[in-house]
């Protein structure tokens, strides 16, 4: 079995204490979780989250409003800028920046079950685009709601609104990622498991994506219909004959507990073994997601067992290593 360099290395230098657990996009052993809604009651300020090698990926959920660009991200930030409804958040623009020094991506997810968004048209999405990456990415602004800390990307969780325009914004945007000074930037999408994704279908076939979090539960192909129902091999099939970036990465969305999705959820085991016959049959995977941080990662250990699954054992060794220090 040829282990992949880049791979061993980090995590030889993890296992030695010498690195925490950086992303790599040529990965299938990335773990993703959602911040900002709680969903669970509770959650840990964002940097609980970056401590150790559980999380590689982080989306903040949500800017739940645009074009009238609007955050939510629950009790973790409730301050504004002066005469204006935009969230300012300092406390979380630091943890921004410390996860990004431990190794991780953050990303800024747009849309949501709930909220109120969508474009009219193509030039209303470019403009956009501009919004956004002066306002949370590389450009300026006025008022940045994580101030001088730069994301890394956006992620589309479009499940409502019109299906118009994400296909220009996905192309403006990615016009600004070449002009950003070297920096790294992605764009990611989250359809539901059915095939083809009812809003964003046409713009995964037009549109260059570098990671899709497919939401593998709520609907009758999730991982409670493994294996007949199913449809990993769908999507594998999408990536590798229809998407315009042939190399994108699938995730397998997952809910982090019972209660973080109507249908859908199995327990670690469960899971990992489903992750294990698809890493087993598919290049395109990416790892797996989770809805959401408070949930996965609360009072249960099933988001580091999915995590240390995914990497080798790299998770547990490194809590072990931090409980004899």
């Amino acid at each position: 079995m040829l282990i992949h360099p880049v791979l061993g290395l980090a995590a030889w230098l993890a296992t030695a204490g010498m690195l925490t657990w950086a992303f790599d996009l040529s990965s299938s052993s990335n773990f993703v979780v959602y911040w900002g809604q709680s969903s669970a009651g509770s959650q840990k300020p964002l940097a609980e989250y970056c401590k150790d090698a559980t999380v590689d990926v982080i989306a903040l959920s949500f800017l739940y409003q645009f074009p009238n660009t609007m955050l939510d991200l629950s009790a973790s930030c409730r301050t504004t800028f002066p005469d204006s409804q935009l969230l300012h958040c300092p406390d979380v623009a630091t943890d921004i920046k410390y996860c990004q020094s431990q190794g991780k991506i953050v990303l800024l997810s747009m849309g949501g079950a709930a909220g109120s968004y969508g474009f009219s048209s193509d030039a209303q999405a470019q403009a956009y685009a501009d919004t956004v990456w002066n306002t949370f990415l590389a450009g300026n602004s006025t008022q940045r709601p994580f101030d001088d800390a730069v994301l890394d990307g956006v992620d589309l969780d479009i499940e409502g609104g019109s299906t118009t325009g994400y296909a220009a914004y996905i192309a403006q945007l990615r016009t600004r990622f070449a002009a950003g000074g070297g920096k790294q930037f992605y764009i990611t999408g989250a359809p539901q498991c059915p095939f083809p994704d009812a809003m964003l279908g046409s713009t995964l076939n037009s549109a260059w994506f570098d990671m899709v979090f497919v939401q593998f539960y709520n609907n009758y192909c999730g991982l409670d219909a493994y294996p007949k129902g199913f449809n990993y091999d769908t999507w594998d099939q999408w990536a590798k004959t229809q998407a315009v970036n042939k190399n994108v990465k699938i995730f397998i969305g997952a809910p982090g507990s019972q209660s973080a999705a109507g249908r859908g959820y199995v327990d670690a085991p469960t899971l990992n073994a489903i992750v294990g016959d698809v890493r087993s049959k598919y290049t395109s995977l990416g790892g797996v997601m989770t809805w959401d941080a408070s949930q996965a990662m609360g009072g249960s250990a099933w988001g580091q067992s999915v995590s240390s699954s995914l990497k080798g054992g790299l998770v547990k060794t490194q809590a072990r290593r931090r409980r004899r220090r």
